[in-house]
């Protein structure tokens, strides 16, 4: 039921599914509205890291999460000319059983985590409901949200309405409609190059229980592959607005691209049958210098887009979510919420998000932006030098991509057994 709903949770990603399970394991009543009919987006952020992993045990989770499909990435290579390639980050070396990030469909993990969530009486979900504007008092405060279902086979709208909470949480992404309703705008990064996602099939022969992640570099562009449970993952990645001159070249020109980074993936490339195979994502590094407003807090991508370089994004945004609920819970029930909890929020999330950002930003910077002006890349030979010589350097940036600075617990009051 949503009458009485002491906080409404804009966006069914994982961020926005995961605080509304936390929040309401504590009692507080949530409605999460998600605008699409289901979760079935392909290539949508898929990496769960050691700190979601380890989040998801603490919540009496793990098993029911060990379960579902998934692959498992083993550690980081990094190219140091033609055919050579060093371990930079080696997340075997981290301890059992947090030493590997699971690849999972986002859809699997979001249905998982919703199937939890729905054990709890506070617990709502709204699916083909779109938040539209934020509702207001006379302060000026921010009192809920309005909203529109839409009927999922026609996607015509069936209804409209309003609901209002003494906190509405904007887990919407980069495209934030509350954000832009609230008159928040967030301080762009220059991002070098834009990413096409596909998919090529595996063969039988290349079954890996663990793989790796090794970039390939070509005269102007890069190619990345994730292996799946059964296909590659393939992200390329190009100068950034390029995508209309890519698909004026045709699908065959595409193909050779392809065929030129990864030789050993030639024979399945006339799979990718046409340009509408490849699904374009507009590369953006931005934050908000302020992520709330009286009533209203924004997380994950809403207040900070990633980019995807170290595929963090997601799991950022869930410690977001975990940070947020174990600072609004208790005033949300005790109706005591004010802006010094909301603010509370982002100092606690602020440096995570500014030392993860920072890091991609030199990574932009010294590898991307050189391959996107046709520049080939050389790593630091200090740092070659440690990784080949030192193999348990490959600890250090391992940890810091699982965990990532300041990873966050479960709350107490949200822990179950298994």
């Amino acid at each position: 039921m949503t009458a009485g709903t002491q906080c409404v949770v804009v966006g069914g990603g994982p961020a926005g599914i995961v605080l509304g399970l936390l929040l309401a394991r504590a009692g507080v009543r949530v409605t999460v509205l998600e605008k699409h009919a289901d979760f079935l987006r392909d290539f949508r952020g898929d990496t769960v890291h050691a700190s979601t992993i380890r989040l998801l045990d603490e919540l009496g989770l793990g098993e029911g999460f060990r379960a579902l499909p998934q692959s498992k990435l083993g550690n980081f290579r990094l190219p140091t000319g033609p055919g050579d390639s060093v371990v930079l980050a080696d997340f075997g070396r981290l301890k059992a059983p947090y030493n590997y990030v699971a690849m999972v469909p986002q859809w699997d993990l979001l249905n998982f985590l919703v199937e939890a969530a729905r054990q709890e009486p506070a617990f709502t979900l709204l699916m083909n409901t779109e938040a539209t504007d934020l509702l207001r008092h006379s302060s000026g405060a921010v009192a809920g949200v309005a909203y529109q279902t839409r009927d999922p086979l026609t996607g015509s709208v069936v209804a409209t309405a309003e609901l209002k909470a003494p906190l509405t949480v904007a887990c919407d992404g980069r495209g934030s409609v509350l954000r832009t309703k609230a008159g928040l705008v967030p301080h762009e990064f220059p991002v070098p190059f834009d990413t096409w996602w596909f998919r090529l099939p595996r063969t039988a022969g290349e079954d890996e229980p663990m793989s790796s992640i090794s970039p390939r570099f070509g005269a102007s562009d890069v190619l990345l592959s994730l292996t799946r449970k059964d296909y590659h993952q393939i992200a390329y990645l190009a100068a950034k607005g390029s995508d209309p001159q890519l698909r004026a070249a045709g699908v065959q020109a595409f193909r050779d691209k392809v065929a030129s980074l990864r030789p050993d993936l030639a024979d399945r490339v006339d799979t990718i049958e046409s340009t509408d195979d490849l699904h374009l994502l507009d590369v953006k590094l931005n934050r908000l210098p302020r992520w709330h407003r009286p009533g209203l807090l924004l997380i994950g991508d809403a207040a900070h887009a990633m980019s995807p370089a170290g595929g963090v994004g997601i799991n950022l945004a869930v410690q977001d979510a975990v940070a947020a609920a174990r600072v609004l819970a208790s005033p949300l029930l005790g109706e005591t919420l004010d802006d010094g909890h909301l603010a509370a929020v982002q100092k606690r999330r602020w440096l995570p998000t500014v030392i993860v950002q920072t890091f991609q930003r030199v990574l932009h910077r010294v590898v991307f932006a050189q391959v996107m002006a046709g520049k080939q890349p050389k790593p630091p030979k200090p740092l070659v030098f440690v990784a080949r010589n030192f193999p348990s350097f490959g600890k250090l940036p391992a940890r810091m991509i699982a965990f990532g600075p300041r990873p966050e617990h479960a709350p107490e009051f949200a822990r179950r057994k298994p």
